[in-house]
């Protein structure tokens, strides 16, 4: 539909210039949908736009360019209004052309559009989301899980686009959390041999960390009471931690296709190289036991450390994250997207800012940035922590409330927003539960199918022989509705926004179930044509629910 508009509009305007109603170039041409939908189905500021080169008010540009089109049968209405703006109403049988496409395309037509990542972006247009990443120092928590879900969801929303996507995990195996991690494994090691060992200051806690212990001293006995090293007690640990995460993944339809870790990236030798560059640009300074990242130099609003002193220099998080990211670049990827949390907005920036004061183009590096997750239990928040063990795992969220209802409610919500995830509204089989509300959508919808089958009534294989003039205002509303999912599926990618699918799928459903509710509105009746052009209707809305539900990782059931 914006293409044929826009078409509609060049031819307009082109047509005012040879005439010498405009002096203009033909502009770019921006088209959305009307804020009052009575005003027609696409508009057009283009008036606006080109107002100051032409001396003219908008609204007499408008009114010009509308003087100038040529409506197709597509088109029944095009008008001016507000300031300016052209609006343009589509024709039935536009709609039922777009109905009769969708059908004929089947899932492929519910599926984002492919668009120019970039500039010169390579033709198989790489994209790379590295999300998750969390450490392997304990089970998924809640917090863990949106990140995950909102990773694994742009990843399908550009893999449906046709991107050739890899979904990397990048995990810190070394440094101090690693090493606390260790001591704790050994201190619960030896307490099980009966050995006074306390945790060290601020050591995990976690039950998690005795099971570990528990599996040491079944494989090895008493050999390592005297074993100081703790790397078998870290190996020990992020092996069993990471099975535990993969097993968790997995439940949420979730994979990666690459792993990169930090101990890799310093062996490498690439985090001495990141240090040595930025030395010699001069971003570096030496003060109070550590290396520091000058601030200056980058914009940043103060200094960052780079390395602490101790028996060995150590990385903080933000050196090897700059050596990763020009590791990616380095891999071709015309768009790199960066899931993390709130919390590390500052550091993102530091890493970004050193990499492009290295010489690398940061063009492909985009984030999607979340807020934490309050989950409330009762009406009380549930408070969590990995190290002392007061928190509530993805694994015991998804035993309580589903897959289906977690991925759904982690996407329920714009990613920079707070999200309170209520497990009482979660478990509710009611219309106020958003993920419930637009499946038992899908499912009566199926249901109209089985009626049909039941009563020998089955949609014909052309849909040529279907008469869609039959269908009313009411049906034809439905059908924009629906026909736009594939835009709203594009934008949400584009935008690293996917929360806007399922609110548009709410929205969808809401509209479907006012429409069922009402008796006049029966699909299946005594006209078996008006039945024919109803379940035609029926099966495009029902393929659009399940296809936006498959996007977003949450099953379309037959039944409910």
């Amino acid at each position: 539909m914006k293409d044929l508009i826009v078409s509609i509009l060049r031819d307009a305007i082109e047509r005012a210039r040879a005439a010498g109603q405009l002096a203009t170039g033909i502009p770019s041409i921006g088209i959305e949908a009307p804020r009052d939908s009575a005003h027609g189905d696409v508009a057009s500021n283009v008036a606006l736009t080109i107002a100051k080169a032409e001396r003219k008010p908008p609204r007499v540009i408008a009114e010009i360019i509308k003087s100038r089109v040529a409506l197709p049968a597509e088109v029944s209405e095009v008008s001016v209004a507000g300031p300016g703006f052209i609006n343009f109403k589509m024709s039935p049988a536009y709609w039922h052309s777009e109905m009769r496409r969708a059908a004929s395309d089947g899932r492929a037509f519910w599926k984002p559009r492919a668009w120019e990542l970039r500039p010169g972006a390579n033709e198989r247009k790489k994209v790379q989301v590295e999300f998750l990443s969390a450490n392997p120092t304990g089970p998924l928590t809640v917090g863990h899980g949106r990140n995950a879900v909102l990773g694994d969801t742009i990843a399908r929303l550009y893999e449906a686009a046709g991107f050739d996507v890899t979904r990397e995990y990048y995990f810190n195996d070394g440094g101090r959390q690693m090493k606390l991690l260790g001591e704790s494994v050994r201190a619960r090691y030896l307490q099980e041999h009966g050995i006074d060992a306390p945790l060290p200051e601020d050591g995990y806690q976690g039950e998690y960390i005795c099971d570990i212990a528990r599996a040491l001293k079944a494989e090895w006995g008493d050999a390592l009471v005297s074993v100081t090293d703790l790397e078998i007690f870290r190996a020990a640990a992020v092996k069993a931690i990471f099975a535990d995460i993969n097993q968790t993944c997995t439940r949420l339809g979730i994979r990666f296709d690459v792993y990169t870790n930090e101990l890799g990236l310093i062996n490498a030798g690439l985090v001495d190289a990141v240090l040595k560059a930025l030395r010699e640009r001069g971003l570096t300074v030496e003060r109070d036991g550590a290396i520091w990242l000058r601030a200056e130099p980058l914009g940043l609003p103060k200094d960052a450390v780079l390395m602490r002193s101790g028996p060995d220099w150590l990385p903080t998080y933000r050196t090897p994250d700059i050596a990763y990211h020009i590791e990616k670049l380095k891999r071709g990827f015309d768009l790199i997207v960066d899931v993390f949390g709130a919390d590390h907005i500052a550091e993102h920036q530091q890493v970004i800012a050193a990499v492009k004061a290295l010489g690398c183009d940061i063009t492909p590096i985009r984030a999607i940035i979340y807020q934490f997750v309050t989950l409330t239990r009762g009406g009380e928040k549930v408070k969590m922590s990995t190290r002392k063990a007061t928190y509530v795992t993805l694994d015991e969220l998804i035993d309580e409330v589903g897959a289906d209802v977690v991925r759904f409610f982690f996407l329920f919500r714009k990613s920079d927003s707070q999200l309170d995830f209520d497990l009482e509204l979660a478990k509710k089989q009611a219309p106020e539960n958003p993920v419930f509300y637009v499946q038992y959508a899908h499912a009566r919808l199926a249901s109209i199918f089985r009626e049909g089958a039941a009563k020998g009534l089955t949609l014909p294989a052309e849909s040529s022989a279907i008469d869609l003039n039959l269908l009313g205002a009411e049906e034809l509303d439905l059908a924009k509705r629906v026909v736009g999912l594939p835009d709203v599926m594009s934008a949400a990618a584009e935008a690293l926004e996917p929360h806007r699918i399922p609110f548009y799928l709410l929205e969808l459903a809401g509209e479907f179930h006012r429409y069922y509710n009402k008796p006049a509105n029966r699909i299946i009746g005594p006209d078996r044509e008006l039945s024919l052009a109803r379940m035609f209707m029926a099966g495009i809305l029902k393929d659009a629910i399940a296809g936006g539900l498959e996007l977003l990782g949450v099953s379309a059931p037959e039944r409910m």
